[in-house]
């Protein structure tokens, strides 16, 4: 839908939500008001309320249109699934991808966190599991080739494993120590498909 095809009303709550947006993103969700949402989008602070009925409702859209599961689940869908550690590294290296893309993602995790205690998640996580567990659950009757895991225990702890990897690639990634260590992925991968320990203890 282009510009032209949408109405006033339409623009306004896409501008109300933009500069909602830049601001929670620059002085954090509790420091925002919807009076600086409002002055942000060119409105009277009794227009905003027209469309949204509070501040929190608004970050609970922003969340839902933002998160990049909208971007990663196609490309997962697509991902070759002849053997499940062939999807494995292929949807581990989409997903890492598209989160590097997307470094406002992880503000917004964090207010989603600790404003919110993640009730906006089942939301997301509504739409993202009837998608995604078919394929999961398709692996799984393949017999000897997965333990008997729940098919969401394995996709929760895939989203796991590799939103640390984004997560400390944030924090500790400058660290002259963590630079020198190349195919940090690829280990995570082995970790999630093998576990830490070896096949057989030493003699």
């Amino acid at each position: 839908m282009d510009d032209a095809q949408i109405s006033k009303g339409e623009r306004t709550r896409r501008g109300i939500m933009e500069a909602a947006y830049e601001l929670f993103l620059t002085q954090g969700y509790a420091a925002t008001s919807m009076r600086q949402i409002a002055e942000r989008a060119g409105l009277a602070l009794g227009g905003i309320y027209n469309h949204f009925l509070n501040k929190e409702a608004i970050f609970s859209e922003l969340i839902l249109e933002r998160h990049p599961y909208q971007q990663i689940l196609p490309i997962m869908l697509n991902t070759p699934a002849d053997n499940p550690e062939s999807f494995v590294r292929s949807a581990a290296q989409t997903m890492v991808d598209e989160l590097g893309k997307r470094p406002d993602f992880i503000k917004l995790m964090l207010i989603e966190i600790v404003e919110f205690n993640g009730r906006n998640m089942p939301k997301i996580m509504g739409s993202v599991l009837p998608e995604v567990l078919p394929l999961i659950q398709h692996f799984g009757q393949q017999k000897g080739i997965l333990r008997d895991i729940p098919p969401f225990i394995f996709f929760r702890a895939f989203l796991g494993l590799f939103f640390s990897y984004y997560i400390t690639e944030l924090l500790i990634g400058d660290t002259p120590i963590i630079q020198t260590q190349s195919n940090a992925l690829d280990h995570f991968v082995e970790i999630f498909l093998h576990g830490v320990l070896a096949d057989k203890e030493p003699a």
